[in-house]
This record gives structure tokens, sequence and C-alpha cells, in this order.
């Protein structure tokens, strides 16, 4: 992560802070404006390829104010959960580096839009929960606001719909869907690939020890 930290010292400066509580609010204001206004800044502000290439350029930065398609009670749920795991990202990284985290989910998002047709936010919020667990595996939630749960189980859920959605989208040639799933990864494997690599390779040099160590204890035996 020292590009990252290069990064910091130069750009730190720019961080935007509370980016979470920004993005919420913004969502919520255009759920409202869906719903009760009736204005459908929802479909004017999405990621949509064809939208782009008719010179509507603010869908690439617009589209992570599109609120989840979802009843009021529902929506202010997620939107809670939203701030909750991105104000604790920040708290853990600092704000800059949660802004980067959450940009490349962005761009990630905006290419799988680019190649596909379609992008959405939807898989780079999950991202955000991977990230989450990831750092604070321990931590416990109510699931169905009464039943306390691990976040690391709700993490290993959290893959399992991702394999699956991706698998059926392979299944039905849904190449949009198995996009956004690939490119809405690509934050979270930028920011933990290292650590995964570093810890299989820690495991492996580990297990090579512990070979060498039972071999010369058999030998040792052998000899008496």
């Amino acid at each position: 992560m020292q590009w990252l930290y290069r990064l910091e010292r130069k750009f730190g400066r720019y961080a935007i802070p509370n980016l979470m509580v920004y993005i919420c609010l913004t969502m919520l204001a255009v759920f409202l404006l869906d719903a009760i206004v009736g204005i459908p800044i929802s479909a004017l502000i999405s990621l949509n390829r064809a939208a782009l290439l008719r010179g509507q350029v603010w869908r690439l930065l617009t589209f992570i104010f599109v609120p989840p398609s979802s009843g009021v009670i529902t929506i202010l749920f997620a939107l809670y959960f939203y701030y909750f795991i991105g104000s604790s990202l920040e708290s853990a990284w600092g704000a800059f580096q949660f802004n980067i985290y959450y940009l490349c989910g962005m761009l990630g998002a905006i290419i799988a839009a680019l190649v596909s047709g379609w992008g959405s936010n939807t898989y780079l919020n999950l991202s955000l929960f991977l990230a989450f667990a990831q750092l604070f595996p321990e931590h416990q939630v109510l699931l169905f606001f009464f039943i306390p749960i691990k976040v690391k189980y709700l993490a290993y859920l959290d893959w399992a719909l991702f394999a699956l959605s991706f698998v059926t989208g392979l299944l039905m040639r849904d190449w949009a869907t198995c996009m956004a799933i690939i490119m809405s990864l690509l934050n979270f494997f930028l920011f933990f690939g290292p650590g995964f690599m570093q810890h299989i390779r820690d495991r492996r040099r580990f297990g090579a020890v512990r070979r060498n160590w039972q071999n010369q204890m058999r030998n040792n035996k052998n000899r008496f």
C-alpha cells in the first residue's frame, strides 16, 4: 500500500471528509423526488452508455446517488447501513484512503457500463460491506433487527451471492451483470489483494518450516 501513502502525502488535502453523509443524503433527496414529487430523477442520473454517448457526461458522477429501489422503511435502513459502513471505513483509514476506495469502485462501475451498456452503484455499495467485514470481522449486527450475527458470516453470504449472481449471469449470457460484478470488486482486491497474497506466502513458508522440522525430528528419532 506504499502507493496509497504516497498519493495521500501529495493529494491528501483534497480529500472529502464525511463522504458517505453527502452520498446518503443525496440518495434520500433523489428518492423523495422520485416518490413524492414524481420527477424521474433516477432515470436522468443513472449510468447508461447510450446516454453518455449523447453527451450526458454528468452520469459518470451522478449514478452513485441513485437510491435502492424499495419502500420508505427499507431505504431508510439501507441508507443508515451505508452511512454506518462508510463512516466506519473512513474512521479506520482516514478520509483520503476511503475516498480512493470509493473512487476505484466508481471507476470499476464506469468501465463495466462502457463495456456492457449500463452500470449501477449496487455492487459498489456491496464492496463497501466486504471491506468493512474484512476490517471488522467480529463486529455484531442485528439481522432482521433481533438476531445477533457477526459481520464475517454476512460477508460469507455476500460472497456467495456475488458468486451465484456471476454464475447465473454466465448461464443467461447476461454479460452486463458479470462485468458489473467483476469490476465492482476492483477496489476490494486493490486494497486487500496484497494482504491476501502475503498471507498465502506466509502460510507456505510456515508449512515449509514445519515440514523441515518434522523431517528433522523423524531423522533424529531414526538415529536413536
